[in-house]
């Protein structure tokens, strides 16, 4: 008799089900929005409805493996297709769509790309990133991948649209790539993770190049235990290390996760081979990864080298006020500021390095969260948004699956020699606590800091609808010279800074003075009652923030 095929584990078409419904997340919207300007695309839309309701009941009653296999490929071209369909109606982008694409013509037309402002690119509908100098960033703050990939598309249009193709095109790819990747039950994972909540094809839409480092990480991250197995990297292990380089050159958040894979990878390999093998084939891995860097970069290290650098640099540098969902919101709201910000910046990197070591140490253990670690860092950093979080979330993912905890059985942990075996394993312990202890005292610090700056509105001038004046008492607390800078805040948001038309520009330590300030184009909106309105001081050096309420007329 023929065998019977194997029917389908129960788990595997719960899988397929969930994707198949994130594909509901948010398409509502769009089809509203095509159905009374682009028809043809509600149309399609439509038809992925189709899609979506009739995959939902294959996914319960096919019989066999390879046909519920073909149901993932069919969620996956229903999810593509409704990514696209987004895109063809907002293509816009956001302030990193504009400034790549910037970028992008700059580099064509043969002028400095870093380290040269371009403030007619904001607007209205295109955020600023204020900082605590009183100014903002115009900059491009990148490196370069992302506009070199944009530079052929710019005929698109002249907004952000080539760099969002690039973002979205290249989100498609690496969904597509992980899809493969993955072990077939596994597959519509990739699916959702990438395409079906929605969350990342509008970081794609925004045209943030973090979302084409992505996608260069995919192939890295999927098995990146078994890179150089036996001493060899292999075709896989060198287009592995190549993809590891590129995506370094197209945004800064690979550069927090490559240490963490090759620390990983010359455990796992020095339990297999030996230290001296293991430390070859990181080697290999990282000349690799460096060669194809520097290639992407040469044009950039030797056209504009002191640009270039300060550019590659800019977000750890560039001095943006705080923001995200991170430590930072003790500082933002739950007190009146802190004069020790810094401390965030000294919490974060501690934290980073500290996890690292941890993870030397306990390399079994943690192993498989290689591709979770390093975003715990940002949890104390001064920008601490979600997106910091969410946009790297398909590379957990991808290590769940084929970087499991047997991967790292074998893997070679660091062993306090001088210590009997029972006590080893609280040595290391103590060590990890050791090495976590000074981002968590760094971090107390930031938090527990006092406002240097004590505020007292003394006058409004205002109309019916919008105050034009501020006049406001300072008095700096500290021993400090500060060079303060004003706005206001309703919610989460910040206002962009006020002009200051009469008050010192530094406020010794220990003194007072009255600023009289004037709102951006000479008008801010009179709050509604019941709305309240915080005034926000910030300073450069030293960071600091000092906030209070304040109660303006009501419109």
């Amino acid at each position: 008799m023929p065998a019977t095929p194997e029917s389908p584990a129960q788990w595997h078409r719960v899988l397929t089900l969930l994707a198949d419904i994130s594909l509901f997340i948010g398409t509502r919207t769009v089809w509203t929005q095509a159905a009374t300007h682009r028809p043809l695309l509600a149309g399609l839309i439509s038809l992925c409805y189709v899609s979506v309701l009739g995959c939902g009941v294959l996914a319960l009653v096919v019989r066999r493996e390879r046909s519920l296999a073909r149901v993932d490929l069919c969620v996956l071209v229903t999810a593509v297709t409704l990514v696209l369909c987004t895109w063809a109606l907002n293509h816009g982008g956001s302030d990193e769509a504009a400034l790549t694409t910037q970028a992008a013509r700059e580099l064509v037309a043969g002028h400095p790309v870093y380290n040269h402002p371009w403030p007619w690119l904001f607007g209205r509908s295109v955020a600023l990133t204020p900082t605590v100098t009183g100014g903002y960033d115009y900059t491009y703050g990148y490196p370069p991948l992302a506009p070199l990939l944009t530079a052929p598309l710019l005929w698109l249009g002249h907004g952000g649209a080539p760099a969002t193709v690039v973002a979205t095109g290249a989100l498609v790819v690496g969904a597509v790539l992980l899809w493969r990747l993955l072990p077939t039950p596994w597959r519509s994972t990739a699916t959702m993770v990438c395409l079906g909540f929605g969350f990342l094809p509008t970081y794609g839409r925004l045209g943030y190049p973090a979302i084409l480092a992505l996608a260069l990480l995919v192939p890295v991250v999927v098995r990146w235990p078994r890179i150089g197995r036996g001493g060899l990297l292999g075709p896989a292990g060198t287009a592995q290390a190549a993809c590891l380089g590129a995506a370094c050159a197209a945004q800064q958040l690979p550069w927090f996760l490559a240490p963490f894979l090759l620390a990983g990878v010359y455990a796992v390999r020095r339990g297999e081979l030996g230290a001296r093998a293991a430390a070859l084939v990181v080697l290999r891995i990282i000349g690799i990864a460096v060669t194809v860097w520097l290639l992407i970069n040469t044009y950039f290290i030797v056209s504009e080298p002191v640009s270039w650098l300060k550019g590659i640099a800019l977000p750890l540098t560039q001095g943006a006020v705080l923001h995200g969902q991170g430590l930072v919101d003790v500082s933002l709201y739950l007190t009146d500021g802190s004069d020790r910000l810094d401390w965030y910046s000294h919490a974060s990197v501690l934290l980073l390095a500290g996890l690292l070591a941890a993870f030397v140490l306990f390399v079994r253990r943690l192993g498989p969260a290689a591709t979770v670690l390093p975003w715990l860092a940002f949890y104390l950093a001064t920008r601490s948004q979600d997106g910091y979080f969410l946009m790297m979330t398909p590379l957990w993912l991808a290590a769940a699956v084929t970087a499991p905890a047997s991967e790292f059985a074998g893997a070679w942990q660091p062993r306090p020699r001088p210590l009997p075996g029972p006590h080893r394993r609280p040595a290391r312990i103590a060590a990890a606590a050791l090495v976590l202890a000074p981002a968590l005292v760094c971090a107390v610090l930031a938090v527990t800091g006092s406002p240097p700056l004590h505020t007292r509105l003394t006058s409004v001038r205002a109309g019916k609808h919008a105050l034009s004046r501020l006049t406001v008492q300072v008095t700096n607390t500290g021993d400090d010279a500060l060079t303060p800078h004003f706005t206001l805040t309703r919610g989460q948001g910040m206002y962009p800074y006020f002009e200051v038309l009469r008050g010192p520009a530094t406020l010794a330590g220990h003194a007072t003075a009255t600023y009289e300030l004037r709102p951006p184009l000479g008008a801010y909106a009179l709050p509604h009652p019941g709305q309240r309105v915080r005034l926000r001081v910030f300073t450069p050096s030293p960071q600091t923030l000092s906030s209070s309420w304040i109660t303006l007329p009501t419109a």
